[in-house]
């Protein structure tokens, strides 16, 4: 029978759950950070059943046959130091760090999430390749054909840009992000339209600029996008930008398809019970 494993991103906001059987994606979900308590309660759990009863949504009833008595290894990728230390208690932890993956010309700091989504995304669709993540922070993040990172940028998303101005300023609403809202309008006549219109326009004319930048340096280059902000983007992405839009790949998983190539790289990855926790850095 194939191995199976978890795979555990954790995000700036939420944590994104998948299970494999093998190569083969079987199952995803999200749930909120979990307190060290309820980490640790977590290996006291009998079976895999246990487990995913313990880590799934309610609404999701995730169910596999898995004959052994062990818990499955979780492959971990984190952005959030204090959260990899705590999910450390968890006995069968194995922390993928940035050595692990195999992009050239990566910096030091490189966020392990910006680095796996790229290297899910190339070896899925091929280089040259641009990853967009629409998420928390909406980042950037490019290599070439050769596999080695061109670079990147980091901006806030469109949440994080919405609540800066409700809390850092005396009279401006907070606004939230409205998944499936049509585009304000431009000119807006009301306060919270002209936030919206300041924010959504200015970031989907910053996408447009970075695609169109990308597409000049490499003409065959890819695109991918992923983030819970994707559909929104892309739908407004849509709208305006028809023509620079069509090439766009939708993807949620990337970052689960680049911790696949590590793990299929390297079965050690999750069959090796001597493997080394990573200590916890800073990353961006």
């Amino acid at each position: 029978m194939e191995e199976v494993w978890l795979a555990l991103e954790i995000g700036n906001s939420r944590l994104h759950w998948a299970l494999f059987i093998g190569k083969k994606l079987y199952s995803t979900w999200d749930s909120d950070y979990l307190a060290e308590s309820a980490i640790q309660q977590l290996a006291k759990c009998q079976t895999l059943d246990h487990l995913l009863l313990a880590i799934s949504p309610p609404h999701q009833k995730i169910r596999v046959e898995n004959t052994s008595s062990s818990l499955p290894p979780l492959l971990l990728a984190s952005v959030v130091p204090g959260q990899t230390a705590i999910w450390q208690t968890y006995p069968n932890t194995r922390v993928i760090t940035l050595e692990q993956v195999p992009l050239k010309n990566v910096y030091p700091t490189l966020g392990i999430d910006r680095a796996l989504a790229l290297w899910g995304a190339g070896k899925t669709w091929g280089f040259p390749m641009l990853v967009i993540d629409a998420g928390t922070a909406l980042t950037f993040t490019a290599a070439d054909a050769n596999e080695s990172l061109v670079g990147g940028a980091i901006l806030p998303g469109l949440g994080l840009q919405f609540a800066s101005l409700g809390q850092q300023t005396g009279q401006l609403p907070f606004v939230e992000t409205r998944k499936f809202a049509p585009l304000p309008p431009r000119f807006a006549l009301n306060t919270t339209e002209a936030i919206q219109s300041g924010v959504i326009y200015t970031v989907l004319a910053g996408i447009k600029d970075f695609l169109e930048a990308w597409l000049q340096l490499f003409p065959d280059g890819k695109i991918a996008i992923k983030g819970g902000d994707r559909t929104l983007l892309v739908n407004y992405l849509k709208a305006l930008y028809p023509e620079i839009i069509a090439p766009l790949i939708v993807e949620e998983n990337l970052i689960f398809w680049g911790m696949r190539e590590i793990v299929m790289g390297d079965k050690n990855v999750v069959n090796d019970n001597s493997y080394k926790k990573a200590k916890v850095k800073r990353q961006k």
